[in-house]
């Protein structure tokens, strides 16, 4: 199993994703707040979960072209409070882009995702000859 974390850079993370995906991964100088995410690798397939509370799945894209998926986000939220003299409005946005290079052996048609209890899941699997073989005993003759 692999979780990428802050201050820990897998050498095959890189390999898989590409050498640009930690330093996009863990840029926080753009506007807004990126979720945090684990990358997490089986036997079958790339589990990918964004920790995005407050959101729903609509607010979500997740496109794949060229070998890249990427998962967006964008949401606005406005509230307003109105009393006989006083009026108060507050306006939220959420917004958030994320690109990862998937790596070969992969299977880009069959990627899924789901969103539930405010962490948002993509799965994706493993081609058959990407898939670890079981290690085979070799006869001696």
């Amino acid at each position: 199993m692999l979780r990428a974390r802050r201050g820990i850079v897998p050498s095959f993370v890189e390999n898989f994703f590409g050498e640009d995906f930690l330093s996009n991964f863990f840029d926080s100088s753009s506007s807004g707040t990126v979720p945090a995410v684990n990358i997490i690798e089986n036997k079958n397939e790339f589990v990918i979960e964004f920790a995005a509370p407050g959101l729903e799945k609509k607010d979500f894209n997740v496109d794949f072209h060229n070998n890249v998926l990427s998962i967006s986000c964008q949401k606005e939220q406005k509230n307003e409070e109105k009393d006989e003299e006083i009026m108060h409005r507050e306006f939220s946005y959420t917004a958030f882009r994320r690109s990862f290079t998937l790596p070969e052996g992969t299977d880009a048609d069959k990627v899924k995702a789901s969103y539930k209890d405010g962490v948002l899941t993509v799965k994706v699997p493993k081609r058959d000859e990407a898939k670890q073989k079981p290690v085979r005993k070799i006869a001696i003759s």
